[in-house]
């Protein structure tokens, strides 16, 4: 990817007027200029803010260029340098990104092998988060009350008792991903009729789940902010087929190179980061409407790491 940054020419400053807190004492990037960059979902967007108005807040001048389509331009723009940072994922790094078939079920291990092989890409992982952005299948509490499905385990269970009962709804790309349906169906036995599983966007499962009979179970992710806000139940993946899909600051390494003071910035943030309050944070942007910037910018100042100028 050339210097142009070609289809990077959007992103915009932040002109936010904010001072460090817990974090940024002393202005340690006064005279950077740093690009953050983020996948174009909610989350993924709310984390790209929080690395940018923390920069900010170190005395950074910042460019927002948030919100690319997808996880491979999102990457391409921080192996380039055409972003300095990002929160990615490491379970999408270590299958997508570096080509691996299996991923490694613990998850400080599988953090330390991306980060190990990513450094000869000129990229550098600072610790990660518990924040665990992984794929579940989801229920809503007033059919499980009938089920009472607890493991994904139990749904296979279910899918041989009684294949009629157990109806699906998955994403096109989950549907044909060998770390998707077809994976998951054969490391738990499941056998749902072809005919039993429904291809469509990723809100709409949501809803069928919730309100609809025509999906017993939807794909869903763990950090969603609909699960609490539609009253579902999630599946625990207890054969730990899925990917961890932990939260890390995915860093250009000429960048922290210069500026190593981005990993005190960063590390103190990630070490508060949960699924939890992830779930908390989605559902302001995907149930309540409110501006991914504005719910990263109020929940680091709530959380004392800035404070408004």
């Amino acid at each position: 990817m050339g210097m142009t940054g070609c289809g990077l020419k959007s992103g915009s400053p932040m002109v936010d007027d904010v001072k460090p807190g817990s974090v940024g004492r002393g202005e340690p990037l006064k005279g950077a200029s740093l690009t953050v960059a983020s996948k174009n979902f909610s989350e993924n967007i709310i984390l790209g803010q929080m690395i940018g108005l923390i920069f900010k807040a170190a005395g950074a001048e910042v460019l927002d260029r948030t919100n690319l389509p997808g996880s491979i331009s999102a990457r391409q723009a921080i192996v380039g340098g055409d972003a300095d940072a990002m929160y990615d994922y490491t379970g999408t790094a270590w299958i997508t990104y570096l080509g691996h078939q299996k991923p490694i079920v613990d998850p400080q291990a599988q953090w330390q092998a991306v980060h190990n092989a990513d450094l000869k890409n000129g990229v550098t992982w600072l610790p990660q988060s518990t924040l665990d952005n992984t794929y579940t299948l989801a229920i809503s509490k007033r059919n499980n009350a009938k089920y009472k499905l607890k493991t994904l385990s139990d749904v296979a269970a279910l899918s041989k008792k009684d294949p009629s009962a157990v109806t699906l709804c998955v994403e096109n790309e989950f549907a044909s991903r060998e770390d998707g349906l077809p994976g998951m169906q054969k490391a738990y036995g499941m056998e749902i009729p072809p005919k039993n599983i429904k291809k469509m966007d990723a809100g709409i499962i949501y809803t069928q789940v919730s309100k609809s009979d025509s999906c017993l179970l939807g794909e869903a992710y763990t950090t969603d902010g609909r699960i609490n806000a539609m009253d579902l139940d999630t599946m625990a993946d207890d054969k730990h087929f899925f990917p961890n899909y932990n939260a890390a600051p995915e860093i250009h390494s000429a960048t922290i190179d210069k500026w190593p003071a981005i990993a005190g910035l960063l590390n103190p943030l990630s070490a508060r980061l949960t699924t939890r309050i992830a779930q908390d944070l989605n559902a302001k942007v995907d149930v309540g409407g409110e501006d991914p910037h504005e719910v990263a910018k109020d929940w680091l100042i709530e959380q004392g790491f800035i404070k408004k100028g």
